[in-house]
């Protein structure tokens, strides 16, 4: 998960370096790439593409999507490391989902260190003029769907290889993105298309160690490492685009961390 944590930083950081192209339309790029690299590598492995439980491989490309819409929405439109922390609240539904959807146990003390999380990013929200209550909602939305993408990905565990989930994610996002992009079209010029290339290569890495790590471990313990990403954002923010907070800002972060190594600490 700390591997898929990296790619995701590296493609969150690529997608903010060319904010003229909608986000839309960059997920209509990365889901060609990672349509027809993953169909490549399952027929060579032999591997049946559309896999078995197909029910809730569509499921999962359908929430899948929505959260990824929703998440670049608001990386373009606010810091990346505003955008990150607030989509990191999916930590929380992905436990309180996987109660119910995978039957896993949670100990009651494990709400108080994900409640100490989430007062984390109502503290970045609240100090942070540039993210508004419009914005925080569209990030909490994105944190909810892939919460539930999430456990759908921990359900199909034992009946699909990684790559045929990861198979269905862009086979469902393309045709949503496509309908959307005829409305909005802005054609890519000079390294726009190695930047989107770049980001299909970190997205496909990202969502194949991301998939391995929720098949293979509990879901809230995977789902706690996500918050990693956070760290990641906030350095190359500062690096890259000269992003800066203001003393409640990283006090808001510092909880949420806070309560990322408290909820590990767990059995």
């Amino acid at each position: 998960m700390i591997l898929a944590g990296i790619f995701f930083a590296l493609m969150n950081v690529s997608v903010k370096f060319i904010p003229h192209i909608p986000a839309i339309e960059i997920i209509l790029f990365r889901s060609i790439f990672s349509l027809v690299f993953s169909y490549a590598f399952l027929k060579s492995q032999k591997i049946y593409v559309f896999g078995n439980n197909k029910k809730l491989l569509v499921i999962r490309g359908v929430v899948g999507s929505i959260g990824l819409i929703t998440f670049f929405y608001t990386l373009q439109k606010i810091p990346l490391a505003s955008a990150v922390t607030i989509q990191y609240l999916s930590p929380i539904f992905t436990t309180i989902l996987g109660i119910f959807l995978v039957k896993e146990k949670v100990k009651p003390i494990q709400f108080l260190f994900f409640g100490l999380a989430f007062v984390g990013v109502v503290v970045v929200q609240g100090f942070d003029a540039r993210v508004d209550l419009l914005y925080a909602g569209i990030g909490i939305t994105s944190a909810l769907f892939s919460g539930l993408a999430y456990n759908v990905i921990r359900k199909l565990k034992n009946t699909e290889h990684p790559l045929v989930i990861i198979f269905y994610f862009p086979l469902v996002t393309l045709p949503i993105a496509t309908v959307i992009c005829l409305f909005n079209w802005v054609n890519p010029t000079g390294w726009d298309w190695a930047l989107l290339l770049w980001i299909g290569i970190c997205t496909q890495l990202a969502q194949y160690f991301m998939t391995i790590a929720y098949q293979n471990a509990n879901v809230s313990k995977v789902s706690s490492l996500t918050y990693l990403g956070m760290i990641y954002a906030l350095v190359f923010g500062f690096i890259f685009f000269d992003e800066t907070f203001t003393v409640g800002s990283y006090v808001g972060m510092g909880l949420v961390v806070t309560g990322i190594l408290l909820n590990m600490r767990v059995k």
